[in-house]
C-alpha cells in the first residue's frame, strides 16, 4: 500500500511548516535556489551558507568569517558551481572541500 506524502517544498519556497521548523532551529534567510531549499546559520566559528535543508538535515554548507559574505553570497547564488565570496570551506556527508581560491 503506498502512502501519500504531502509536499515539503512549494514551488516559491518551503512550506509554513518546513519554514517554521528551520526558524526554530535558527536558520534564517530561508530561500529556494533551484530545488534546494537554502538559508543561513550561525556555527560556533562561523555562518554556513546551508544547501538542501529538510526536516531530517541539509545537503551541505559553506563556511563563512563573516555573515555578511554568507548573506551576499546566498542573494547572489543561482545554485550552480559553489556560491560566491570567501567561503572558507564546504561540509557535507562525504565533502570536506577547501575554497580553491584559498590553496596554493
Amino acid at each position: 500500500m503506498l502512502k501519500r506524502v504531502r509536499r515539503r517544498v512549494q514551488e516559491d519556497g518551503p512550506t509554513a511548516e518546513l519554514e517554521a521548523f528551520l526558524a526554530s532551529q535558527g536558520y534564517i534567510q530561508l530561500r529556494v535556489i533551484g530545488t534546494a531549499v537554502c538559508g543561513l546559520h550561525r556555527f560556533s566559528f562561523t555562518t554556513g551558507l546551508v544547501v538542501g535543508l529538510n526536516f531530517e538535515g541539509y545537503e551541505r554548507r559553506y563556511c563563512y568569517e563573516h555573515a555578511a559574505d554568507a548573506l551576499a553570497a546566498l542573494a547572489a547564488w543561482d545554485g550552480q558551481e559553489h556560491p560566491g565570496g570567501p567561503w572558507i570551506k564546504c561540509k557535507g556527508a562525504g565533502i570536506d572541500l577547501m575554497n580553491p581560491s584559498f590553496v596554493e
